[in-house]
C-alpha cells in the first residue's frame, strides 16, 4: 500500500500557479499511489481571497482528475460566496482501494482573541488494503496557536479511544448498518508543529508511532515547509508527517521526503506498507 500526503496550498505552487492537473501528475509522478492525503482544498476563493485561485471547485477538479479513485472531501470552512455558492477550505481523501465507512470530525475551536484562526477538520475513510482494513486520517492543525493545537491533538486522542471501542453487529439495510473497522490506523498532514514540540510527544503518547522514526532511527525529520518559500529570516523545518498505530510499525517499508518539489510550499510525503 503506498500513500502520499501533502499539504498543497490550494494547488499553489511556488511559481505561484494555482493548477490541480500539476499536483497530481507531481504525485503521480512520486508514487503508483493508492491513498492520496491532501490539506488546504479550496472551492470558490478567487483571488485574492486565495492568491492565484480561479476560484474552481478543488475538490470536484481533483477527483476528475483521478477516475477509478473514491473521493472523501474533509470540509473544515464552509461560508457563504457573494455570488450565492458556499466558500469550502479543507483536506481530501482520495483512494483507489475500496472506501468504507466515512467520518469527518470538527476538532476544537477555542476562543483566539490573540491570533486569527479557522475552524479545522479531519477526515477518515477506512480503506480496505491488500493486508487488511486500514483507517487512513487526513488532518491539517491550527497554524497560529499552540493552545488551538494541543486540544485538536487532545480530541485525536479522543478519537484513538473511539477507534478501540467494541460495538455490538447490526446487520440490517438501515443506517444502523455495521461496516467493518479497524484498529489499524494511519494519521496523517500538516500538524503545523516541528519534531521537538511537545504536543509531538504527545501524539506518540497517544499510542501513534512516527513512521520517520521508526525507519530513520536517530536521523532528523526533512524540512517539509519553507524549503523554497520564505520570508526573510524563516526556516525550514518539518511540520508535516505521518503516524502510525503500533500494529502497522512492522509493516513500515519506506518513507520518502520529496525536497525538491517547488508545486507547493510544503514538500510531500510518500508513504509505503507492506
Amino acid at each position: 500500500m503506498k500513500l502520499v500526503t501533502w499539504n498543497v496550498q490550494w494547488c499553489r505552487g511556488v511559481d505561484g500557479v494555482v493548477d490541480p492537473a500539476r499536483i497530481v501528475a507531481e504525485a503521480r509522478r512520486l508514487a503508483d499511489f493508492d491513498v492520496l492525503c491532501l490539506q488546504e482544498i479550496a472551492d470558490n476563493y478567487p483571488d485574492p481571497r486565495l492568491a492565484g485561485s480561479d476560484g474552481s471547485d478543488q475538490f470536484s477538479r481533483l477527483a476528475q482528475l483521478l477516475p477509478g479513485f473514491t473521493a472523501v472531501p474533509g470540509v473544515a470552512v464552509d461560508q457563504p460566496g457573494d455570488d450565492g455558492r458556499r466558500r469550502r477550505f479543507g483536506n481530501m481523501i482520495l483512494s483507489r482501494l475500496p472506501v468504507g465507512r466515512v467520518l469527518r470530525h470538527s476538532l476544537p475551536w477555542p476562543d483566539s482573541p490573540e491570533s486569527p484562526s479557522m475552524p479545522r477538520v479531519a477526515v477518515e475513510a477506512i480503506v480496505k488494503a491488500p493486508f487488511g482494513h486500514v483507517r487512513v486520517v487526513s488532518t491539517h492543525l491550527e497554524y497560529y496557536s499552540a493552545r488551538h493545537r494541543a486540544a485538536q491533538i487532545a480530541r485525536l486522542g479522543e478519537l484513538r479511544l473511539e477507534w478501540l471501542a467494541e460495538r455490538e453487529p447490526v446487520d440490517d439495510e438501515g443506517p444502523f448498518h455495521s461496516q467493518p473497522g479497524t484498529r489499524s490506523s494511519i494519521l496523517c498532514g500538516d500538524f503545523n508543529l516541528p519534531p521537538e514540540d511537545p504536543l509531538h510527544r504527545q501524539i506518540l503518547d497517544l499510542g501513534f508511532v512516527d513512521a520517520w522514526e521508526a525507519l530513520n532511527p536517530g536521523a532528523a525529520h526533512p524540512a517539509t515547509f519553507r524549503v523554497h518559500e520564505r520570508a526573510e529570516g524563516a526556516s525550514p523545518y518539518c511540520c508535516d508527517f505521518v503516524f502510525v498505530t503500533p500494529d502497522l510499525a512492522p509493516r513500515l517499508a519506506s518513507i520518502g521526503i520529496d525536497g525538491d518539489n517547488r508545486a507547493s510550499d510544503h514538500q510531500p510525503l510518500i508513504l509505503e506498507l507492506s
